[in-house]
């Protein structure tokens, strides 16, 4: 009698099961797993008269252009700058809104605080763009329109790189923020009301049963938002990037990320293997910092790792 594998046992006890997973399955095996074969691309010099492996093969001669040129190091602080500044803002505000949220009396008022929070995570970054060009624009844009019936002087917003560091980053958080504040305000709504009765009881002030109470039940989740978040810190909101400075050379310096570098290689430079390096590089950076910090987060407390 022939003695079945363990796997091959499991697959014909639950067979509906592995039959259900086959979908999932594939969509990531066509998507995730296949184009891996592109990493090649990233160590050659492509060219479109050749076939698609038949290109020059160039070593690591693309990561030494992007180092040495200091493009590398300046999509990786631009990337790393603008997502550290989104997660941690983004989650403060959250935090912030959803305490107030969960502190109001009115029921109607507080659900409209929340819808209201929560509409502009509905907005397309298109619309988010032409709201933006419409204010700021030089030559009728709301901003410039209300100096001049001041009497100052205009401001080209799109001539200066530096403005952008805080409009990006406000425009994400008017964006987002009410999103990830959902999460956090589902956390509070399941935190047992005995907790509070008890240091109501005791003495405590709204602001102590915050501290005592509130903001430590929260540690989970803020931990786990932070690691899923820490998985996309080497991918830039492209959208949110691409739709408020398009083509603006004079704002690269400051607003330019690897997903934009990466798209604009491929869309107007036509350079495949610069653009397969930047996004090699991308993934593998992000790949290890989130090995570094769930392996530094397991030691301090194994119950706050994904795995």
């Amino acid at each position: 009698m022939v003695k079945r594998s363990p796997f091959l046992k499991e697959l014909v006890t639950n067979r509906i099961m592995f039959l259900m997973l086959l979908p999932a399955v594939l969509y990531f095996l066509i998507n995730n797993y296949l184009p891996m074969v592109g990493i090649y691309y990233a160590f050659t010099r492509f060219d479109f008269s050749r076939s698609l492996f038949n290109s020059a093969f160039v070593g690591f001669e693309n990561f030494e252009f992007l180092w040495k040129s200091g493009i590398l190091l300046r999509l990786t602080m631009n990337t790393l700058g603008y997502n550290a500044a989104f997660i941690l803002l983004g989650n403060v505000g959250a935090i912030f809104l959803a305490i107030l949220a969960s502190e109001l009396k009115l029921r109607w008022f507080k659900k409209l605080t929340q819808s209201i929070l929560f509409l502009p995570y509905f907005v397309s970054f298109v619309i988010l763009s032409a709201i933006v060009y419409n204010v700021f624009n030089y030559e009728s844009g709301f901003l410039n329109t209300l100096l001049k019936s001041w009497s100052v002087e205009p401001v080209d917003i799109y001539n200066l790189p530096w403005a952008w560091i805080p409009l990006i980053i406000l425009f994400y958080l008017w964006k987002n923020v009410g999103y990830s504040m959902v999460i956090y305000l589902a956390t509070i709504t399941g935190i047992s009301e005995e907790y509070y009765e008890a240091a109501k009881i005791d003495g405590a002030n709204i602001f102590q049963r915050i501290r005592y109470i509130t903001l430590p039940m929260l540690k989970t989740t803020f931990i786990i938002l932070l690691l899923f978040s820490l998985g996309s810190i080497m991918k830039g909101q492209f959208d949110l990037f691409y739709q408020l400075v398009g083509n603006n050379g004079l704002l690269y310096n400051t607003t330019d990320i690897l997903d934009t570098y990466v798209y604009r290689s491929l869309k107007v430079t036509f350079d495949i293997g610069m653009a397969s390096a930047a996004g090699l590089y991308q993934s593998l950076f992000g790949f290890i910092l989130v090995m570094t910090v769930n392996t530094i987060i397991r030691k301090t407390n194994e119950e706050y790792a994904l795995f």
